[in-house]
Parts: C-alpha cells; sequence; structure tokens
C-alpha cells in the first residue's frame, strides 16, 4: 500500500514531549492522538498552542503540569475526558476550572468511523493492558474466529451502509454536547478520510480546525501541514468495501505500519496467537462487539 508521504515523528507522542508556553497568550489542546493533529493545523502566531501528550500518557506529576499550563491560557481547545479519568483530574470540566476568568474552553469529538473499515475495532477490554503485535487494531473476523463464532468473511452493500449510518449515529450522539460537530464531513465515504476507524485524514482534522476557530470567534484558516497526519497506520482497502461504496480506489489487502507492508495473513496469525493467549480479552471484547457481530453472523 503507498501512502505517499513518509510517518512522522510528530505523529508518535513522546511523554516527554512537552511545548514550552510562549509569552503573552497561548493555547492549549488536549486529548488523544487526534489532539495533537488540530494543535497542528492550528499553531499560529494569532494563537500558538502548547503541545502536550495525549491524556493516557499522563501521571500525577503531568497532570499537574497540565493544569498549570491551563491556568495560564487564553483557550483549552479539548476532546471530552470524563471527570477524574485514570484517577486524575484530568476531566474536560476539570481542566477548563483551571483556565483563567478570561480563558475560553472549546470541545470537539474524538473521531471514529467505521463506514470504510467495517471489519476493524480500536477497542479497550478492562484488565487487559498489553495491546496485540503489530497493530493496536482488532479484525472482527479474527476475534470471531479465535471464539469460535462463524462468520461472514464480508458483508454485502446495505449492510456495509447499516455499518456506516451507526456509526455516524453514534458520532452524532457524542457530538451533540460538543461545540464542534464533523459527523457531515464523513456524508460521501472516501478514503482519504480515514487511515483507520480512529486515525482520521487531514480533511477531517482541517475541518475540525475551522470550526474550532469559529467556535472560539478567531479569524484565521486552518494550515495543512504540507504531510500526512496520523500516518503511522494505514488498514487495508478491503475490495468488496470499495464496491459497496462504488469507490475508484485500488483495493490494498496489506497493511501499511510505519511505512513497511505487512500482510493481512500475517497480522490474522499474529493476532489469533495473541488471541490464545488472552482469553480475557477475547471474552471482553465479544461483548462489547456483540451488536457488531449480530451483522457478521452466518
Amino acid at each position: 500500500m503507498t501512502t505517499g508521504s513518509p510517518p512522522d515523528p510528530h505523529d508518535r507522542h513522546d511523554p516527554g514531549a512537552w511545548g514550552a508556553p510562549p509569552r503573552g497568550g497561548y493555547g492549549v489542546v488536549v486529548g488523544n492522538c487526534q489532539a495533537e493533529s488540530v494543535r497542528i493545523v492550528l499553531d499560529s502566531e494569532a494563537l500558538p498552542l502548547v503541545r502536550v501528550p495525549p491524556v493516557f500518557e499522563l501521571d500525577a506529576g503531568a497532570t499537574r503540569r497540565l493544569h498549570e499550563l491551563v491556568a495560564g491560557a487564553s483557550a483549552l481547545i479539548a476532546q471530552p475526558v470524563k471527570d477524574d479519568y485514570h484517577g486524575l483530574p484530568l476531566g474536560t470540566r476539570q481542566l477548563a476550572a483551571s483556565l483563567p476568568a478570561s480563558g475560553r474552553a472549546v470541545t470537539f469529538p474524538v473521531v471514529r468511523y467505521t463506514g470504510l473499515h467495517p471489519f476493524q475495532a480500536a477497542l479497550h477490554v478492562p484488565g487487559v493492558e498489553e495491546t496485540p503485535p503489530i497493530v493496536a487494531y482488532h479484525d472482527i473476523r479474527t476475534l470471531a474466529e479465535a471464539a469460535g463464532i462463524p462468520v461472514q468473511e464480508r458483508l454485502t452493500r446495505d449492510a456495509v451502509h447499516a455499518e456506516a449510518a451507526d456509526s455516524i449515529a453514534e458520532l452524532r450522539r457524542r457530538e451533540a454536547s460538543l461545540d464542534v460537530a464533523v459527523s457531515d464531513v464523513f456524508a460521501v465515504p472516501r478514503f482519504d478520510l480515514v487511515r483507520t476507524v480512529n486515525h482520521p485524514g487531514n480533511e477531517v482534522i482541517l475541518a475540525i480546525g475551522e470550526r474550532v476557530l469559529r467556535a472560539l470567534g478567531r479569524g484565521g484558516a486552518a494550515v495543512d501541514p504540507g504531510r500526512r497526519l496520523l500516518n503511522d497506520v494505514h488498514a487495508p482497502r478491503e475490495p468488496w468495501v470499495i464496491e459497496a461504496w462504488g469507490l475508484e480506489d485500488e483495493a490494498a489487502p496489506a497493511w501499511d505500519v510505519a511505512g513497511r507492508t505487512v500482510g493481512a495473513a500475517e497480522v490474522h496469525e499474529a493476532h489469533l496467537e495473541w488471541y490464545r493467549e488472552n482469553p480475557a480479552f477475547v471474552r471482553g471484547a465479544i461483548e462489547r462487539l456483540r451488536p457488531t457481530l449480530a451483522r457478521w453472523r452466518r
């Protein structure tokens, strides 16, 4: 699979990689790996944005440092995080409470879209901290095989469209209480919009950036950095999905991982072995994916 530009080291987060707050006004962008991409397209002389690690990497000391940064910021741009996340005061409301009186908080969604990769899931099962080898994504079909559940190898066109509709409905539900929405960008599915189910492409990130600026009441524009963001992993593009949407893209049966082509069979075997070693994960994942599995059952 050809991805164009090589993976960028800034797309891989270093827990120690904090930006220094500039003199004068600055903003802070908080969330998962998508938040760093939003920071990249919004960072400007008009609104310098401090780089912080994603919330899932923060410990107690880093959390205190983040609150100190927010206390001096003119804007907090954040994905929704529940109160006391990981036992720390990392919730969006908790961070917003540290803003100065003149500060503004704007929220934008965590983007997940399964309409182009309906076979893929990104999930965490409580009690299982490890991730499978090669890629930290799960194929519904491989999980089902590990659990002894018979499923199809592909979905019908109608089923692909139904999966996409469910994905959009969930995104809209999560957007309802936020300042910025992005679900409309997926009205016409295209592979340029997503690399994996939770790694949106530049077009989506730029749309979020533009809408954040409007929500802040600021002028200017989000700026494409001239390279592909969140470019480390590209999921396969399966021919039946391409056919279901009437796209002209070439099928890509392999994964692209940090610029290296990895066959789907290699990932399948490695993940099956990992599932055998982690039966608690399989049980938890099957329970969480029960509605999705219903679409795949033979």
